[in-house]
């Protein structure tokens, strides 16, 4: 597995643990349809959350959340429509971002974006 994926990987599994503690219930982990993917979809209280998760190595040339596209986050609406069709119900939903830098040593960086729209 390319080094990329693997920090794909190591970045999701993070974020799942953080969100819990945060008091998110996750529902799903990579939700596919189509060519469209959710890396993860969580319930807080009464919002449904629909998060793309970036990580990145401590680097200067930039920050994880900065590689969210509009591109991906239309491709994100795109899947979280077609949840809703076959899980309907939802009263409230919201995108967020959860940018994650794992430095060389130290601390990991947690970086939630709510509600966000491009």
């Amino acid at each position: 597995m390319a080094a990329h994926n693997e920090l794909g990987k190591e970045g999701e599994a993070l974020a799942v643990t953080w969100l819990k503690k945060k008091g998110y219930t996750i529902l799903h982990t990579n939700w596919r349809h189509s060519y469209y993917e959710i890396d993860i979809i969580a319930m807080q209280e009464k919002m449904l959350h629909f998060i793309e998760i970036k990580a990145r190595k401590a680097s200067p040339f930039g920050h994880p959340e900065d590689s969210v596209t509009k591109k991906k986050f239309k491709n994100l609406q795109r899947a979280a429509d077609e949840y809703l069709f076959l899980h309907p119900g939802h009263q409230w939903i919201q995108y967020d971002i959860l940018a994650i830098t794992i430095p060389a040593n130290g601390e990991i960086e947690y970086f939630l974006i709510e509600d966000v729209f491009l």
